[in-house]
């Protein structure tokens, strides 16, 4: 490496040590310079800023002075551990303020530029960049969330294997948003300890009624078993009450189209990250976890036990049904179906 080139590379301390050194042999500024590989004003001007008077060059001491210079050419941080602003951020957060809502609110009480306003991105970076401490821990333990790390919150392209030829949930039909029609269905599976067994979830959008599916011990999840253990549930449910079902962009789901092909049930896909797209399924997924707990073994049950806790489930008064059970309110929409049926599931 020339020396024009190599004197826009910082000194590092071992060159700091090694310039000591060769003071020391009585070498000249040139012929350190030449060892080193740097310009001969690169390692004068290093001389002559970080030596002490009193002992000459020494590398520690040249070391501390180039960091205490460093340190001090740079300005503070906007939240600095000393600084009116930091403590303002810090009393608003003990008060369980998110960093959103204390860097709203100084917005509007201080013009644009004023020292005293502070984005909720630079509130979290602080509180992640805290050493590992009493302080850190009390912080995260602040926020809503309180994870240990920042998770992004930009959603970028969803990295999971695309299902082909998708129908997205903006093409359903504006009835089935609207819950003015039964038989329009949401799905999903639960998963089992270490997802080694898995679940499967359906709830009528009207009724609110559930179906638990079994799903064969191995590779539950497999799209071929979903496929296969959806269609044979669905296809015991009255014609009239089986028009749609919405899912989300799990892989499982690859083989929707045959699982129209069987059973005459479109399958519509909500936007990735999305569950509230799926809001019936969620809240009962929830229910169906006070029987089958996380971190259980799901394939110990039967199809026989699994219909006996939707049962269970199904015969709850529900607030939104005004007092009535899904079962009930199932119950009347086939009666009053157009091809009336009876109750198969």
């Amino acid at each position: 490496m020339s020396a024009s080139r190599s004197s826009y590379r910082q000194l590092q301390p071992e060159d700091r040590v090694t310039i000591a050194s060769l003071l020391l042999q009585r070498h000249s500024v040139r012929s350190i310079a030449r060892l080193l590989g740097r310009s001969a004003s690169t390692v004068s001007r290093e001389i002559a800023r970080n030596s002490v008077s009193s002992d000459g060059y020494a590398s520690r001491q040249a070391q501390q002075q180039w960091l205490y210079r460093r340190r001090s050419t740079r300005s503070d941080p906007k939240l600095h551990s000393q600084g009116i602003l930091w403590f303002l951020v810090l009393h608003f957060l003990r008060l369980r303020w998110s960093p959103e809502q204390i860097a709203l609110t100084l917005a509007r009480l201080y013009p644009k530029g004023h020292e005293l306003r502070v984005s909720h991105e630079t509130i979290y970076n602080c509180i992640y960049a805290q050493p590992v401490g009493e302080l850190r821990k009390e912080l995260i333990a602040t926020l809503r969330h309180a994870h240990n790390k920042r998770l992004p919150r930009s959603k970028e392209q969803d990295r999971r294997g695309q299902i082909p030829d998708m129908l997205s949930i903006h093409v359903r039909p504006p009835e089935v948003e609207d819950r003015q029609f039964p038989g329009h269905w949401e799905g999903d599976l639960i998963k089992g300890a270490g997802n080694a067994s898995a679940v499967g979830t359906l709830v009528e959008r009207t009724s609110r009624l559930l179906m638990l599916v079994k799903l064969p011990a191995f590779k539950p999840a497999s799209a071929a078993n979903v496929m296969q253990a959806f269609t044979d549930k669905l296809l015991g449910i009255a014609q009239p009450m089986r028009q749609s079902m919405t899912y989300d962009q799990g892989k499982e789901m690859a083989l929707h189209k045959q699982l129209t092909a069987n059973t005459g049930v479109a399958v519509y896909f909500c936007d990735p990250h999305s569950p509230w797209q799926r809001g019936s399924n969620e809240n009962m997924n929830g229910l169906v976890r006070q029987y089958l707990p996380k971190g259980t073994d799901l394939s110990i049950y039967s199809q026989e036990q699994l219909d006996a806790i939707a049962d269970e489930i199904n015969n709850r008064p529900r607030k939104g049904l005004g007092v009535r059970s899904p079962l009930s309110v199932y119950r009347e929409l086939l009666i009053n179906s157009p091809q009336h049926s009876t109750l198969i599931h």
